[in-house]
């Protein structure tokens, strides 16, 4: 290009230059229109370098897990006995038990109730985990964590120092806090009568995991525990991968069977089915959910779980394969694009619209 055959000192000019420029029309009572252009551009790009540095921050150093512990002190004091009432699911000798952490968040117990054996999901606040494991009178030999953030791992040191035997199961890509166990797609854990499958579902984190309890052995329906993947009528953040590599990660649940069990890592039911209601404001069975859902919430009861059956017919996140919700939005496949390429471009400006909407 031209300008790499100019000498340093005039780059370092012609940059001083542009600067001085941008400054110039960001001051001056004369140009609004472009003042707020740049304005925007410098916001925008300033919010992503911070949340950039911040995240790195989160999920690297001792910050993050200071925060995590500050999160958990104000949610215990803030909610003594959890944000939500739960009601456990009683199978053919299985029983998962939702456990409401932190300020949003579920941890879960799943029981072999023969066997009197447990296997803990996320378990971020290890004082309520412990409170549920000696109620129900288990021995919890396993921790499943789907991915590394400290509102879903915090709790692996205390509950593996107390119970010896324990093994935490998660992603080795992820940087889970005290992994012993590495686990690849497909495998699976076994506990008792449990079977447990990891799922590679990454997005949100580079080594997310989503597990699925085989309902086979116990002749019930199987359970997804879906982390930070999927929730009621929302998808989470895509924090390490993109819109391309989310939609990836959708699609593996959406191969499993409408009766499966969702089990999310968040109670976000009712913020999400109402921005649901923004881009299809025709779907009936958002509307029914959404009044069943606002009833729960008046009486702080759980939303806890939902059927993948039921997702697919009112989480807009799962439905980028519909045209009505293509066309709503303004995005088709174009003469050069593919299917896979139009529902990704969908996908990410559904989290563009949820984050605006959110901010309103």
């Amino acid at each position: 290009m031209a300008w790499q055959a100019w000498p340093a000192p005039c780059l370092w000019l012609a940059s001083c230059g542009l600067l001085l420029l941008a400054l110039a029309l960001l001051l001056s009572p004369r140009s609004c229109r472009a003042r707020r252009t740049l304005r925007g551009l410098f916001m925008a790009r300033s919010k992503r370098l911070l949340f950039r540095i911040g995240y790195s921050l989160y999920t690297r150093t001792w910050l993050g897990y200071l925060f995590y512990r500050q999160q958990l002190r104000r949610a215990r004091n803030r909610y003594p006995k959890g944000h939500s009432r739960t009601q456990p699911r009683l199978f053919n000798g299985v029983k998962v038990l939702p456990i409401p952490v932190l300020s949003d968040n579920y941890s879960y117990l799943i029981i072999d109730t023969q066997a009197r054996l447990a296997v803990a999901v996320d378990p971020s606040d290890p004082q309520a985990v412990q409170a549920s494991i000696e109620k129900e009178g288990v021995t919890l030999v396993a921790i499943l964590c789907t991915h590394k953030h400290w509102d879903h791992s915090g709790g692996n040191r205390d509950l593996s120092r107390r119970h010896h035997d324990c093994r935490v199961y998660g992603s080795p890509q992820d940087g889970i806090p005290y992994l012993t166990h590495p686990l690849c797609h497909q495998d699976v854990v076994s506990v008792g009568r449990l079977q447990i499958r990891a799922l590679a579902t990454p997005g949100h984190t580079q080594g997310h995991l989503v597990y699925l309890l085989d309902g086979e052995p116990y002749e019930g329906p199987s359970c997804l525990f879906s982390g930070d993947l999927l929730f009621l009528s929302g998808c989470g953040r895509t924090f390490e991968g993109t819109a391309e590599t989310m939609l990836s990660s959708l699609d593996t649940v959406l191969g499993l069977g409408d009766d499966t069990l969702l089990w999310p890592g968040h109670e976000y039911a009712e913020e999400n089915l109402g921005f649901a209601g923004v881009v299809e404001p025709e779907n009936l069975a958002r509307e029914r959910k959404m009044q069943w859902v606002q009833r729960q919430r008046m009486e702080r009861k759980s939303t806890c779980p939902s059927t993948l059956g039921e997702e697919r017919s009112y989480n807009p996140f799962l439905r980028t394969h519909c045209l009505v919700l293509q066309e709503t939005l303004g995005l088709g496949p174009g003469p050069s694009e593919d299917e896979g390429c139009s529902r990704a471009q969908l996908l990410e400006k559904l989290r563009r619209l949820k984050d605006l909407h959110k901010s309103k």
